[in-house]
C-alpha cells in the first residue's frame, strides 16, 4: 500500500519505548512546574493507539504527529505501516 500524503491522519500504536519517552517527558514537566502528573495526561502504556497526522513523508516512512489523551502530543519520527506496536495503519473504514 502506498505511502500516506501530508495532512492524513492515521491510527499509530505505542512502542514500548514511546510509552516510556512520553511517561517520562510528562513526569519531567510535572517535577518543573510543581503540578500532579496526571494534570498532564494519562499515563501511557505500550500498545494504545491514537489518532496521529502525517507531517513528513519519506521514501520508506513517514514522520507522526500523535495527539496523546491529554495536553500534549508526541513526535514519532521514521515509521512504518503495519500492525505491531511503533507502527501506523490506516483507520477502518465504517
Amino acid at each position: 500500500m502506498p505511502l500516506p500524503t501530508l495532512g492524513r491522519v492515521v491510527h499509530y500504536t505505542l512502542s514500548e519505548q514511546d510509552a516510556a519517552i512520553i511517561n517520562r517527558r510528562r513526569a519531567g514537566r510535572a517535577n518543573r512546574d510543581r503540578v500532579d502528573v496526571s494534570t498532564l495526561g494519562n499515563y501511557a502504556l505500550p500498545g494504545q493507539t491514537y489518532p496521529a497526522q502525517v507531517v513528513a513523508v519519506w521514501p520508506t516512512s513517514v514522520n507522526l504527529q500523535v495527539s496523546l489523551d491529554g495536553a500534549d502530543a508526541y513526535w514519532a519520527t521514521s515509521r512504518t505501516e503495519g500492525a505491531e506496536w511503533g507502527t501506523w495503519a490506516w483507520p477502518a473504514r465504517s
